[in-house]
């Protein structure tokens, strides 16, 4: 199992090939970016991670920041010895991405920021949703996610697909993940993305109720000759319509 500084993490493709980094969106793990890296890592050196408090990376103490979040990704690319990479970062992972383009961004060569927003909820919604990981544990919150991330159609049409990425919140740490939501409760970058100059590709869900099309289009209004896509899925689209985000990230990464 390979880690770097706390850090689960697997690669596909060259190393040879352009690097290309992906980010897990809050209570999944780096599994959820499978039909991606089958796809992608034919091109490209897929490097993908858990983020810390998630799947098989440490759970340091919270809460957390923005900042640590970004920093892990450059440590891990350090680690790795890439210079230099695109990244593609869903929800919590699309943040990231901003704060890459941000404070990173001579590290980021291309920046994907899929189904997110400058500012995501609220202090106090996040606030709140890390006191019951942590009092209550993630079940609850878990019986929530799949309305939270996909349409009904796709629930109904991959009922065992969706049951699985379910259980797997469930296995979360509830430290890890609330930790997380304190980070996010914090994480506002709507004053500051209109400085990232890396070229940008904003990938939006047509029904995500959590960040909807009208945040892809302020980042979109923000954001230097940004590009968006929108697919028709709610939150997690790489999964949901994994060929129309495959086919929208390839074209935008040639």
């Amino acid at each position: 199992m390979p880690v770097a500084n706390g850090i689960h993490y697997e690669t596909e493709g060259s190393p040879g090939l352009p690097a290309l980094v992906f980010s897990n969106s809050l209570g999944t793990a780096l599994e959820m970016w499978d039909a991606q890296a089958r796809e992608l890592s034919k091109d490209y050196h897929v490097v993908r991670y858990d983020t810390r408090g998630h799947g098989r990376s440490s759970d340091p103490a919270g809460p957390h920041s923005l900042a640590q979040l970004g920093g892990d990704v450059l440590a891990l690319m350090d680690y790795l010895s890439i210079s230099h990479a695109h990244f593609c970062g869903l929800s919590m992972g699309g943040l990231t991405a901003q704060w890459q383009g941000v404070y990173a961004y001579d590290r980021i060569d291309k920046l994907v920021i899929a189904n997110s927003a400058a500012r995501v909820g609220t202090v106090d919604g996040w606030r709140e949703r890390a006191r019951m990981a942590r009092e209550e544990g993630l079940a609850g919150i878990a019986d929530g996610a799949a309305g939270r991330w996909f349409t009904p159609d796709f629930v109904a049409r991959e009922p065992e697909r969706v049951a699985a990425l379910v259980a797997a919140m469930r296995k979360v740490s509830a430290d890890g993940y609330a930790a997380c939501c304190e980070a996010l409760a914090v994480a506002d970058l709507r004053g500051k993305i209109d400085t990232i100059p890396n070229a940008t590709l904003i990938i939006a869900g047509a029904h995500d109720p959590v960040t909807t099309p009208a945040d892809a289009a302020f980042m979109q209004e923000k954001i230097k000759d940004a590009a968006t896509v929108t697919l028709a899925a709610s939150h997690i689209s790489n999964i949901e319509a994994p060929e129309a985000f495959n086919q929208a990230l390839a074209a935008f990464l040639r």
